[in-house]
């Protein structure tokens, strides 16, 4: 007895496997990717970034990273992209901030002291600066960041000149700190001995 080219058993299973894909494709959307990507830069570099690996940790196929993106590259831009939105919203978030300038960039810096996730990823990106995409994505952040401190150390009394060197040295200590952390191998403080340097660092550039 002859088979069937195309039996209804074949037409049930391609219709089970596209329910599967289509299923994954609204459990995780383009944001659950970037973040993911995010995720991986954080924990390996920007090299450690593959679909594969993705896929694998995210429990989904590769079919559900194409819905989405086209290649490696274009998840990269959008993961970055999303990074830098962060970032922005990091700054300009001020629901329920004090008036007083300094009181707020206490309350910035301590805030931003405890966000493990977002010091992984720049710590990941620092080690990737010849890629030329991210060095442009760095200097725009930077620059955007010690504007922003500039701005609020203007506010909290300091002339121009004054505001723009305190935020530049701010940012150098951030920097710095991470640098030590990541690439020199210098020993983590522990976490009542961080808390200290925090509130030091706060005192030490946010004085009266």
């Amino acid at each position: 007895m002859d088979i069937p080219a195309f039996s209804p058993y074949d037409a049930s299973m391609n219709s089970m496997v596209m329910t599967a894909a289509a299923s994954e494709r609204r459990r995780l959307s383009a944001e659950d990717w970037q973040r993911a990507a995010l995720e991986a830069i954080a924990d390996g570099g920007v090299s450690a970034l593959n679909v594969e690996g993705l896929a694998r940790k995210l429990g989904v196929t590769k079919g559900s990273f194409y819905w989405h993106f086209d290649s490696r590259e274009a998840l990269l831009d959008a993961a970055l992209r999303r990074w830098e939105s962060d970032v922005e919203t990091e700054l300009t978030s001020d629901a329920e901030m004090p008036h007083e300038p300094r009181q707020r960039l206490r309350i910035l810096f301590r805030r931003i002291a405890h966000e493990v996730q977002p010091h992984r990823v720049y710590a990941a990106l620092l080690r990737a600066l010849d890629h030329a995409k991210i060095q442009a994505l760095m200097a725009r952040v930077s620059q955007r960041r010690m504007d922003f401190l500039a701005l609020a150390y203007r506010q909290a009394g300091m002339d121009r000149a004054a505001a723009s060197h305190r935020a530049r040295l701010t940012y150098a200590a951030y920097v710095g700190f991470l640098q030590m952390n990541v690439h020199l191998g210098v020993p983590r403080l522990n976490q009542a001995d961080y808390d200290a340097y925090v509130e030091h660092v706060i005192e030490t550039l946010i004085s009266e």
